[in-house]
C-alpha cells in the first residue's frame, strides 16, 4: 500500500457517489468535513465513489464539482475516482482470498431472500436479512466448474473465519475511536459478526463499497473519516478489513442526518432538496448553512 503523498497533517475526505444530485445531507457532510479539517489543521480531499457503473453519470460528477464549488469548498487535486482503481481492489481481494476468507456465491437476490426467510435468518444492522450461507461450503471443484461454465457470482467474506483469524485481537468485536466536533475520542465497540458474510466483490464489478472505501482510505492516508450516523454500524466491517489487510485505523466522526418533514433520511430521488434545485430557487450558500444549523462550524 502506497499513499499518494506523505503528509503528517490530518487527512479528511468527502466521498459522494455520482448516481444523483447532491442534497442538503451531502452539503452537511461536506461542510462538517471541511470545518473539522480546518480545526485540526488538516487536508480536505474529494473522492468520487463511482463503482456503481450502471448508475454513474458524468453529468452527476460534473454537478458534484459545481455544487461543492458553489458552497465555497475547495479540495486538493488530483481527485480520486474509484472507477480507475479496480485493479487495486482486486489485489486487496486477492490477499483476502489467499487467507482463505473469500468464496463465490452464485445465488440470485430472490434465492438468497427465499432461503433467508425459510431458514429464519436474523437481520443485519441495516435491517436486511443476514445471508444464510448458501454456497459457503460449496466444494472448490464444484465452484470452479460453475465459474468455468460462465455463471455470474459475487465474492463473500467468511465473516466468522475472519474474526477467528484475528483471534484475541478482535474477539467477537472490533473497536474504533469516535470523536465529536469538540472533544477527544471515545472507544466504540461493534460486532462484525452481526453483518454475516458480506459481499466484497459484486457480480458486476470486482469490489463493493466496503472493500473500496477501506482500500482508498488507506491509499489516501485518510486519518479522519467523517460521515453520517447511518454508516456507523458498517464501521465494524471496515475495521475488520483494515486489520486483515494491515491498514492503519482512522478515527471516526458520525454526524447526525438531515431528515425530511416525516423524519426520513434525505434521498437523491427527492429533487426538492437537491442543491441544484435550491440554488435555482434563489438560495445562497449562507441559506444552506443556516438551514443546516452549521453557522458555528462555518
Amino acid at each position: 500500500m502506497t499513499a499518494i503523498t506523505a503528509h503528517s497533517r490530518p487527512v479528511f475526505r468527502f466521498a459522494p457517489s455520482p448516481n444523483g444530485y447532491l442534497h442538503l445531507g451531502h452539503a452537511a457532510s461536506a461542510l462538517i468535513n471541511r470545518a473539522m479539517a480546518r480545526r485540526h489543521g488538516g487536508r480536505f480531499l474529494l473522492r468520487i465513489e463511482d463503482i456503481d457503473l450502471g448508475r454513474t453519470r458524468q453529468s452527476f460528477v460534473d454537478a458534484i464539482y459545481e455544487d461543492l464549488a458553489w458552497l465555497g469548498l475547495e479540495w486538493e487535486e488530483p481527485i480520486l475516482q474509484q472507477s480507475s482503481r479496480l485493479d487495486a481492489y482486486e489485489k486487496a481481494a486477492g490477499r483476502l482470498s489467499e487467507l482463505g476468507l473469500l468464496y463465490p456465491c452464485f445465488a440470485s437476490r430472490a434465492e438468497i431472500n427465499e432461503a433467508a426467510v425459510r431458514m429464519k435468518s436474523g437481520l443485519d444492522p441495516d435491517g436486511a436479512r443476514i445471508y444464510p450461507g448458501l454456497h459457503r461450503d460449496l466444494p472448490a471443484d464444484v465452484a470452479s466448474g460453475r465459474i468455468a461454465a460462465g455463471e455470474s457470482f459475487a465474492m463473500r467474506l467468511k465473516m466468522a473465519r475472519a474474526v477467528q483469524l484475528l483471534g484475541e485481537k478482535a474477539g467477537a468485536v472490533l473497536s474504533f475511536d469516535e470523536i465529536d466536533c469538540e472533544d477527544g475520542p471515545r472507544s466504540v465497540s461493534l460486532d462484525p459478526l452481526r453483518w454475516g458474510d458480506v459481499v466484497l466483490q459484486r457480480k458486476d464489478v470486482p469490489t463493493s463499497y466496503h472493500l473500496a472505501v477501506v482500500v482508498d482510505d488507506a491509499y489516501q492516508a485518510v486519518t479522519h473519516v467523517v460521515r453520517g450516523q447511518d454508516l456507523q454500524p458498517a464501521t465494524a466491517i471496515h475495521r475488520l478489513l483494515q486489520e486483515l489487510l494491515g491498514y492503519p485505523a482512522p478515527v471516526y466522526h458520525h454526524h447526525g442526518l438531515v431528515r425530511d418533514a416525516l423524519g426520513r433520511k434525505l434521498s437523491k430521488s427527492d429533487a426538492s432538496t437537491s442543491l441544484r434545485s435550491l440554488r435555482e430557487a434563489g438560495w445562497s450558500p449562507a441559506d444552506v448553512i443556516e438551514k443546516l444549523g452549521l453557522e458555528d462550524l462555518h
